[in-house]
């Protein structure tokens, strides 16, 4: 005997159910994650013995020195100067590289290709402090240590693999029929990724350059064993500074972490729409 099937409004508070349920388990991560930001911000206009006591809460008597004496300082803008070349740099030299090694995965036919590929998706694998001794022995013998070069082509050599697998996915879901049009009219292989892929491709351009520049920008193990020189440390590195054998600075590296999280904050902020399509979506349906 066959029952009759069960029409989508026989339960009226289910789907609103589920709709609370979502938006409370999204408000609790958001609870979790702005907490210590807000924290962070505020303990930057507060004394040592008020943060020990009101770590979270409102300052008593808000105190600017902390902020000033960071931003006054030289030291503070050369880290930063160093910080912003060096993921600048990892950048465009990982989304470049990334995009043409994805479009040949994508679309160019060739022997061994699925073995290169895989070969590719080993790095993720690989954690870069195993790494350190020959990473540094390399470095040395190519006379780049305690330059931005030293830092540079390792991180864009352990973030390949991430971005030509987002790249690789997100080109093989455009439509064949746009290279075939392209190869009627006698585009080439160069032609068609210049013109056409990458122009399209910004949502996924947007997201590797996220992903790659964050992680840069976090990057504390390798500016910390091949740079040496305090002009060229990066601001991981540079917050060791305000702590010492008898004590750290708590108010201080509040506010140098506000600071430092600035830039990351203003990106992400910029680019956020297109992060989320470039992970799920494909640049045009056929």
């Amino acid at each position: 005997m066959k029952t009759a099937p069960v029409p989508h409004d026989a339960f009226p508070n289910a789907s609103r159910y589920r709709l609370v349920a979502t938006y409370a388990v999204l408000a609790v991560f958001a609870y979790v994650v702005v907490v210590p930001l807000v924290a962070t911000f505020l303990g930057g206009f507060k004394s040592l013995g008020e943060l020990r006591v009101n770590p979270v809460g409102l300052p008593r008597e808000w105190l600017w020195n902390n902020y000033t004496d960071i931003l006054w300082s030289a030291s503070y803008w050369t880290m930063l100067k160093n910080s912003l070349v060096i993921a600048a740099l990892s950048v465009i030299v990982t989304v470049l590289l990334a995009s043409m090694a994805a479009f040949a995965f994508a679309h160019v036919r060739f022997f061994g290709s699925r073995m290169i590929s895989a070969y590719f998706l080993l790095g993720i694998m690989f954690p870069m402090a195993t790494a350190a001794v020959p990473l540094f022995i390399l470095i040395r013998d190519l006379g780049l240590l305690d330059t931005y070069m030293a830092i540079v082509l390792p991180k864009v050599a352990g973030g390949l693999s991430v971005a030509i697998v987002l790249f690789a996915n997100y080109f093989k879901q455009m439509p064949a029929e746009l290279f075939e049009a392209a190869a009627v009219d006698g585009c080439g292989y160069w032609r068609y990724y210049l013109y056409i892929v990458m122009p399209l491709a910004g949502p996924i351009v947007a997201t590797v350059s996220i992903v790659n520049f964050v992680a840069c920008w976090n990057m504390y193990f390798l500016p910390l064993v091949l740079l040496s020189s305090p002009e060229m440390m990066t601001w991981p590195v540079r917050l060791m500074d305000y702590t010492g054998e008898r004590g750290s600075d708590w108010g201080l590296i509040c506010a140098y972490v506000t600071l430092t999280m600035l830039p990351t904050i203003i990106v992400f902020l910029l680019a956020q729409r297109h992060i989320l399509s470039g992970l799920t979506a494909g640049a045009v349906k056929s």
